[in-house]
């Protein structure tokens, strides 16, 4: 194996985890969820907490998505295309965490907690 394929794999490892991170995240968002409603807890306030949990596992797959798109564009092929298709994607990303973050904070992530 050379190296190419070798950071090939651990990008496609990387890829994994990221899904795995959202699909676990999803799972366990909605069993708390399902474990709110059975205990008989306000409606409104489950959904808000089982969406938040949703949006914190998107956020965390996301970031890690990235860190794998890296690993790929960089270490496999890292010619001024790789790097502008890489530039393309990390912005797309950024500007889908950042609006996961304000929808679930209810503020852009630089500015300062309501609290």
């Amino acid at each position: 194996m050379n190296f190419s394929e070798v950071m090939e794999q651990i990008g496609q490892g990387v890829d994994v985890a990221g899904v795995v991170v959202m699909v676990l995240g999803m799972i366990v968002a909605t069993g708390s969820f399902l474990n709110s409603r059975r205990q008989g807890q306000d409606p409104g306030e489950a959904y808000r907490r089982y969406r938040h949990g949703i949006g914190r596992a998107i956020l965390l797959g996301l970031e890690i998505l990235i860190v794998a798109d890296i690993i790929r564009t960089i270490a496999i092929e890292p010619t001024f295309a790789s790097l502008g298709i890489l530039a393309g994607i990390i912005l797309i990303r950024t500007f889908l965490s950042w609006a996961l973050e304000l929808e679930l904070e209810g503020r852009w992530p630089w500015q300062q907690s309501k609290t």
